[in-house]
């Protein structure tokens, strides 16, 4: 991906008839950045439009890794959308872990050594679903506390979080040799009730101090006038979600309403859709899916499948909407991978509509992966529920006065 000029210089030495080769490679800068002029992206000079789809790290094993990447690759995409769960991370206040199952720094090379590039989104907050949409709930102790807002504590814990986060993306931006091509800040936060522009103000500020001036800053919020007009400032570059039923031409509308110029991004054409517990998984039929993102990409525009595939949420890292409705330990999604990574249809069907817009890579795609039925499992008890009372919540016990 890199461009290189070799500049070699043959000097002979008059001692022996010895003959030496002086040489230095000059490596030339990446670059990622808008085109209004073109309403496009340019990367290193040149026009770009991406294709990407979603996975999270948090919610596939470690292990997995390569092969759901390699699976997104062999489809066409050239790009994967990731969120970054603060709450994976520091568990406890101040105590951060990046490593096994939660080593972003090794996903993202991962990406980057397959050939993808990748659109980071660090939150803070990034709903997705996930517990407490990211946020690590030890916030709660501050009973006043306001989320996603300019109160002082809540910043405190952000800066907190970002002086550590932010630097280690640093070095993997696209400007720098990494494959990350843009950041988003926050998540869809013009649907918070919030809408207080000063917070938005403070992550920018806070972004552009540990990421530079170069990287491409944007926010996404559904398409609504209100929504995009809450969820976004003056630094920002303003993207829209929208899902396949919905009018493309008006969703894209909003958008241009905010940026006249620049480039269309779609940043989560829905693939299929959440599960909640006590009803049946949700389904969406292929047909819906590769209509739109044939419309999407009919009209230039750059776009990201959520969820390309979907996984799992392990342990308690499970959300839920308002009014409360939790989701299951499935995030399945109906995507073009499944839970298992597993290739389905849909995900044929896209890469057939991928194919009329770009050149897809040629060889074998990663099969399915192969399923052992291992028969009864039997369980053994550990211990009882108040003898673990200390590793179920290491900080103590917690007194209120109302329920919890």
């Amino acid at each position: 991906m890199a461009s290189f000029e070799t500049v070699c210089y043959i000097c002979a030495l008059l001692f022996g008839g010895i003959f030496c080769t002086l040489s230095w490679t000059v490596t030339a800068k990446h670059t990622f950045q808008i085109d209004y002029e073109n309403s496009c992206f340019k990367k290193d000079g040149e026009s770009f439009r991406y294709i990407s789809g979603s996975i999270h790290y948090s919610r596939v094993p470690r292990y997995y890794w390569k092969d759901r990447i390699l699976k997104m690759y062999m489809l066409g995409l050239n790009a994967v959308h990731t969120y970054v769960p603060w709450n994976f991370h520091e568990v406890m206040p101040k105590k951060f872990v990046f490593d096994g199952d939660k080593d972003l720094e090794h996903f993202l090379q991962l990406a980057n050594s397959t050939g993808l590039l990748v659109i980071l989104r660090p939150g803070p907050f990034i709903d997705a679903e996930w517990d407490m949409g990211g946020l690590p709930a030890w916030i709660l102790k501050k009973s006043n506390v306001v989320l996603r807002s300019s109160d002082p504590d809540y910043l405190a814990a952000v800066d907190q979080w970002m002086n550590v986060l932010l630097p280690k993306i640093r070095p993997l931006l696209y400007n720098n040799g990494g494959p990350i091509i843009s950041v988003q800040v926050e998540n869809e936060y013009g649907s918070y009730f919030a809408c207080d522009h000063d917070y938005l103000r403070h992550l920018v500020k806070l972004f552009r101090y540990h990421l530079g001036d170069e990287v491409v800053l944007f926010s996404t919020d559904g398409s609504s006038l209100h929504n995009v007009q809450c969820g976004t400032v003056d630094g920002l570059y303003a993207a829209v979600d929208f899902g396949p039923t919905e009018n493309i031409t008006k969703c894209f509308e909003v958008q241009r309403h905010f940026e006249p110029k620049g480039p269309l991004i779609n940043s989560e054409l829905y693939t299929g859709w959440l599960d909640h517990w006590g009803e049946k998984h949700q389904v969406v039929a292929t047909s819906v899916i590769t209509r739109a993102l044939d419309t999407v990409l009919g009209l230039g525009a750059n776009v990201n499948m959520y969820m390309f595939i979907g996984g799992t949420n392990f342990g308690y890292w499970n959300g839920a909407n308002t009014p409360y409705a939790a989701q299951p330990t499935s995030y399945d999604y109906d995507a073009p991978l499944s839970e298992a990574g597993d290739l389905t249809d849909k995900y044929f069907a896209i890469r057939d509509v991928i194919r009329k817009y770009k050149k897809v890579p040629y060889g074998p795609i990663p099969p399915s992966v192969p399923k052992f039925a291992y028969g009864p499992v039997p369980l053994k008890k550990l211990h009882i529920l108040s003898e673990m009372l200390d590793v179920l919540c290491p900080s103590g016990p917690v007194t209120s006065v109302y329920p919890l």
